[in-house]
């Protein structure tokens, strides 16, 4: 009912592992050697999301916590994201993202449908992490175990991020204190599923350290559906006087997917996909008074092989590279500044069977800003805040350009917010023009159009309100408008003299998101988010006219069960192509499913030790995110966390 029957290898332990006995090894000395323990205390949060945040300029980002994370048993980065109201995600294997194609991926709104390229950027820790070359997110690249939070940035917002209409970011955890703590979660289930993660924290005087490690892997429930992922991250700080402290951080990914191929189909499998990635930066904080800041400077490389019997052996190279800096200050009463440069530095190689066919181009983008609010303070505890801010491009091919946003909020301390913004948002062609305009024969007439090309440009306004009636119950609705502008996409005569890169084509995307948290007693809470969209391009990927996520979490002695749902209207699929005129005729019906989970509390296992069980898709429905690709039907998982 649950389980296909297939052997699992024996393998050697990987460093991974080895880190990870080590990492037990220094818990059960550190717990002998304290005296004394914090004891725990639990507090039931929100299911799906832990919050909507709106900054100072009047932006909105959502935030998912460890909390949600766990109660929806989350193992990558579209698992943890699928339920979150504006998202929609694309995947077909229980474990992993198939890189190659059309395997996984992460949409906000209606954005991040071009592939090549996307309208949407991936960070951890505020550092850019995709596949450069294609200029795109591998979400294998991308681990959940051993982060304290995603982020997702809904629409541009040019005082925290550039170069992008809509972000994801990705906050590694950090020792919460002093000593050492860790927790180790085993599971395993349908399909030989099998699920390891790790972490590690220690912190002393004035250095702390953390450290994740995670594997999992599957057959997948149907034939060459199998995945594997394995990552390694390490972070750590320490203190140097009152007033500074320097950082590093270090993360590698070791992944390798394969392709089912359509049902009934498998002539059509297009083999497999592995990803391997290592970032690394170091930072440097300060905080003087009402002025904080910080500077990190990054390299990370990456390679993405696809093994593809029906072509050929794809193997693309990236690396990414540059500055941030970023600092907050509150000037006067009421006022809030931010000023920040962003340098990035950007190649990348593609061989096809070993032979090289793109390399040599180097893309370098600079982009200083500023943004200013003030809070003015109204009659009768009300208070209300303008703000404005814009951040300036210099592209090493592409020329000059800036993003200016603006933002007012009115707001009855923590009850009631109305909030205005608007904001525009640029999207430089990557390596992925320079790549196609090497690659695709009819270009070969105009080899550099790519270099003419412009930035990719959206109008963002936004209205939204946030109500908190009574304690424990808020609201949150947006409405909003954006107008992308200027796409570039490879065109034909007569749109163009000569087959080669233009700016073409403009289309609009409309929408509303409401949420719901209510906090009904200590021990439950529930949660239901509702997305409408409505895009002036017919045929849009992953842009469902209706999408609604509802959960549950409630708790009772040692008992505490997680359930939640989604509900989603039907939608087209696939990638929006960079090619004028392309259409896209794949689609796939809407769908409801259901999940839940269920763990019962064992203080012999630690502060947060439980044995658990986690079922997805409930009522085994029919469903899928590609035609001929149907997720897995009713499916399980057992499994328990130690900690210390």
């Amino acid at each position: 009912m649950f389980d296909k029957t297939q052997e699992t290898e024996m393998t050697t332990p990987t460093p991974g592992k080895r880190l990870l006995m080590l990492g037990v090894m220094a818990l059960t000395i550190d717990a002998a050697a304290q005296t004394s323990t914090l004891q725990r205390v639990e507090v039931i949060g929100s299911p799906i999301i832990e919050s909507n945040r709106t900054d100072a300029f009047a932006s909105l980002a959502t935030e998912v916590g460890e909390g949600q994370l766990r109660d929806l048993n989350a193992t990558d980065l579209s698992s943890a994201l699928r339920r979150t109201p504006g998202v929609t995600v694309s995947r077909f294997n229980p474990v992993g993202s198939f890189g190659g194609d059309e395997g996984g991926a992460v949409h906000v709104r209606g954005l991040g449908a071009s592939r090549p390229g996307s309208e949407i950027k991936t960070y951890v820790d505020g550092i850019p992490f995709y596949m450069g070359v294609w200029n795109h997110a591998l979400l294998d690249l991308l681990p959940v175990g051993g982060m304290q939070r995603i982020t997702v940035y809904k629409g541009p917002q040019p005082q925290t991020f550039g170069n992008t209409f809509a972000a994801i970011d990705l906050t590694p955890r950090q020792p919460g204190q002093d000593g050492v703590s860790g927790n180790l979660r085993l599971a395993a289930g349908s399909f030989s599923t099998l699920i390891e993660q790790v972490d590690v924290s220690v912190r002393s005087g004035n250095g702390e350290l953390a450290v994740a490690q995670g594997h999992a892997r599957s057959n997948g429930h149907r034939d060459d559906a199998d995945g594997k992922l394995d990552n390694l991250m390490a972070s750590g700080s320490f203190r140097l006087s009152p007033q500074w402290r320097a950082g590093a951080l270090v993360l590698s990914a070791d992944n390798r997917v394969s392709d089912p191929g359509p049902q009934g189909d498998p002539a059509a499998r297009t083999g497999t996909f592995e990803t391997r990635g290592t970032l690394g930066s170091v930072s440097l904080w300060h905080e003087h008074g009402n002025w904080k800041g910080r500077l990190q400077v990054y390299d990370n490389h990456g390679t993405g092989l696809w093994d593809n019997p029906t072509a050929a052996v794809v193997e693309s190279e990236f690396h990414l590279s540059g500055v941030r800096w970023r600092e907050v200050a509150q000037p006067w009463s009421g006022g809030e500044l931010v000023v920040g440069l962003d340098v990035d530095r950007m190649q990348g190689s593609v061989a096809f069977n070993g032979f090289t066919a793109f390399d040599g181009v180097s893309l370098r983008l600079v982009s200083p800003y500023v943004a200013l609010a003030h809070t003015v303070s109204l009659n009768d505890g009300w208070a209300l805040t303008p703000s404005a801010g814009v951040r300036v491009y210099r592209h090493n091919i592409h020329g000059s350009s800036s993003a200016p946003h603006a933002g007012l909020t009115l707001a009855l301390g923590d009850a009631f917010a109305l909030r205005l913004s608007a904001s525009r948002g640029i999207n430089h062609p990557g390596l992925d023009a320079a790549l196609l305009n090497a690659i695709v024969p009819p270009l070969a007439g105009a080899p550099d159009s790519w270099r003419d090309l412009g930035p990719e440009r959206m109008d963002h306004v936004e209205l939204g309100m946030r109500w908190a009636p009574a304690r424990g119950t808020s609201l949150d609705v947006s409405m909003f408008h954006d107008s992308l502008k200027d796409r570039y996409v490879f065109a034909f005569p007569p749109a163009v003299t000569l087959p080669s890169f233009t700016n073409l084509g403009n289309y609009s995307v409309r929408g509303m998101e409401a949420t719901w948290s209510q906090q009904w007693r200590m021990d439950w809470s529930s949660f239901a988010g509702l997305t409408l969209l409505d895009s002036s391009l017919a045929d849009l990927p992953y842009a469902p006219r209706h999408a609604l996520a509802a959960g549950v979490t409630w708790r009772e002695g040692p008992w505490r069960v997680s359930a939640d749902a989604q509900f989603q209207s039907a939608m087209f699929v696939l990638n929006k192509a960079r090619a004028d005129a392309a259409t896209n005729t794949a689609e796939v019906g809407g769908f409801a499913v259901f999940n839940l989970r269920a763990a019962y509390a064992l203080p012999l296992l630690g502060p947060r030790g439980e044995i658990f069980a986690a079922f997805e898709n409930l009522a085994n429905r029919h469903y899928a995110y590609r035609p001929g690709y149907p997720m897995p039907g009713r499916s399980a998982q057992v499994g328990l966390n130690l900690s210390l």
